[in-house]
């Protein structure tokens, strides 16, 4: 018996994103977004708790501004005391690490999902996802970008409309397009 669609995903392996168990899942995780999106902000909390419920974990001290979006929240793991402000994306079609304390600025974005570069492919839905990992007290700067496979070691900074396509050593500071140490 070959391996589910959701499995596939789950390994790193190509799968295809048109399947329905996946889009149930995306569909729980546009509910909880609408509803942490929607709720009053002393009804919500720090995060609703429909969403807090969809992540692999969630202290009760982390904290996400609404509006935010994710794919499926159950990929995210957020440390103490994270930080995100309004607008952040999270596309956790792989596992997205936060470390404690760690900040992400208004509409930082950050995309775990690589489509196939055969046109043919792609259509059909074949991707494949590469995690990403934000170490302990690192600051995000508003509109950065991260893609998949990226790690950002320790109290990295990277600045305001940075794109970041690949690792970022410990203390480091990156701006740019790509983003480069400065």
């Amino acid at each position: 018996m070959s391996d589910s669609e959701r499995q596939k995903m789950a390994a790193g392996e190509w799968y295809c994103c048109f399947d329905p168990e996946l889009d149930a899942l995306r569909v729980l995780a546009r509910n909880a977004v609408h509803q942490h999106n929607t709720l009053d902000p002393e009804n919500r909390g720090n995060i609703a708790p429909a969403l807090r419920a969809l992540f692999a974990e969630a202290p009760d001290n982390a904290f996400i501004e609404a509006p935010f979006h994710c794919a499926y929240g159950m990929n995210i793991a957020l440390g103490n005391r994270v930080y995100l402000n309004a607008g952040c994306t999270i596309l956790d079609t792989a596992s997205v690490r936060i470390g404690e304390g760690s900040m992400l600025g208004p509409g930082v974005h950050i995309y775990c999902a690589d489509h196939h570069r055969d046109p043919a492919l792609r259509r059909s839905g074949l991707q494949i996802d590469r995690p990403v990992a934000i170490g302990t007290d690192v600051w995000i700067g508003g509109g950065a970008i991260i893609l998949g496979g990226v790690m950002i070691g320790d109290g990295a900074i990277v600045g305001a409309g940075s794109v970041v396509t690949r690792d970022i050593a410990e203390g480091a500071t990156v701006v740019g397009n790509p983003a480069r140490e400065v």
